[in-house]
């Protein structure tokens, strides 16, 4: 097969730049290692920046969005006795929008053009540095198959193939493993409140989302070494309800669609291109999901690679294509950065020093117009 621009992971990041590629008259082919069936069902992310939002529209792939997502104009910040709230409009003149990541994926697959393979195995990518780049993989089928190309583009997460086919000696990784993680449920009753609970407890953090009005999605800290199995539902929700708990308010509880534990993991890893092989969202870089950073930064990444692949192939030049990596990490390191704040200072630990420095902490952000400016633009997002 032949193609200008071979896409490995058929996750948004990859789908979406197969999608704008498109509309730019640039041919792409997509391999995906898991099932279509498996990659519509993914639960993950569902809180979009406005210039995730607004790219999305751009790309003809914003109708779910536009007739089922909530547009959330800020957030509650919480902690016992106090639930305060940030106005996104009113600092920013922005908003972000909450859209389930599957929803996205089920519209970008729907608006396909191109070709998407599914269930592959033995992804291999090969002479990204000479004259003749390729991917090679196994299909569904079981026949081998190479994909011939000007591009390679991994998008296939954490622990794709892209990443370690960097030589190891060219690569630098920056880690941080928190000690602990999010208990997280997605539950079939309406949401408690109007707009996202970020509450700080003596217990441990609990946050209320939702993924449209009819369910909702809410998460627990708990330790990194928690087993699910004990975590029967109504330990979740009485734990739930005791650090989301505040006077006059209550949390409904309904049957949980799903239950799992997610380590959380600061992590950059540079170069994000090598020749002709380009890394775009968790390929290269993972954020705690306390921001909602993680697919906004995977789509940012998109935003500045496409532009640059289209005139690269509409005119030769390379400058756009050279400057990918600098442009991408300076809002990956800013995105990092503001990931690591909120959970430093909404997640409890050990140390008995943090629990004064977090409480001050929320009452000046929740107090200080600049502090909530700052916490506000970061969450909405930085213009692409």
């Amino acid at each position: 097969m032949r193609t200008q621009v071979a896409i490995i992971g058929a996750g948004p990041a990859g789908l979406l730049l197969s999608r704008l590629l498109s509309l730019r008259g640039v041919d792409s082919i997509v391999v995906e290692n898991r099932s279509r069936a498996h990659v519509e069902a993914r639960i993950r992310a569902g809180v979009l920046e406005q210039g995730t939002a607004d790219l999305l529209v751009e790309a003809g792939v914003g109708t779910r969005l536009r007739a089922d997502g909530l547009r959330h104009d800020g957030v509650h910040l919480q902690w016992p006795g106090e639930r305060r709230r940030i106005d996104f409009r009113a600092l920013t003149g922005r908003s972000v929008w909450i859209h389930g990541q599957t929803e996205v994926v089920k519209e970008l697959l729907a608006a396909r053009e191109e070709e998407v393979h599914f269930s592959v195995s033995d992804t291999a990518v090969h002479d990204v540095t000479g004259p003749t780049p390729s991917v090679s993989f196994v299909d569904s089928s079981g026949t081998p198959r190479r994909i011939t190309c000007s591009i390679v583009v991994g998008a296939d997460g954490f622990h794709g193939v892209s990443r370690e086919s960097i030589p190891a000696p060219l690569r630098t990784t920056w880690e941080r493993d928190y000690p602990y993680a999010w208990l997280g449920i997605l539950a079939d009753v309406p949401p408690s409140t109007d707009e996202l609970i970020y509450a700080w407890h003596p217990d441990g953090f609990a946050l209320h989302s939702m993924r449209s009005t009819t369910r909702s999605r809410l998460y627990l800290q708990v330790d990194p070494g928690e087993r699910i199995e004990d975590w029967p539902d109504d330990r979740v929700w009485s734990a739930l309800a005791t650090r989301l708990g505040l006077p006059g308010w209550e949390l409904r509880a309904g049957p949980v669609l799903d239950k799992g534990i997610t380590p959380m993991r600061s992590f950059v890893s540079t170069p994000m291109r090598h020749g002709a092989l380009f890394l775009v969202g968790d390929a290269a870089h993972i954020v705690p999901p306390t921001g909602a950073k993680g697919l906004n930064l995977a789509v940012a990444d998109v935003a500045v690679l496409a532009p640059a692949l289209a005139e690269f192939f509409a005119s030769g030049r390379t400058d756009l294509l050279d400057g990918y990596e600098e442009r991408a990490l300076r809002r990956v390191w800013r995105s990092t950065h503001f990931a690591w704040w909120m959970t430093a200072m909404l997640h409890t630990s050990p140390d008995p020093l943090d629990r004064p420095l977090q409480l001050s902490q929320l009452e000046y952000v929740c107090s200080s117009a600049a502090a909530a400016t700052s916490l506000a633009e970061n969450y909405v997002g930085l213009p692409h």
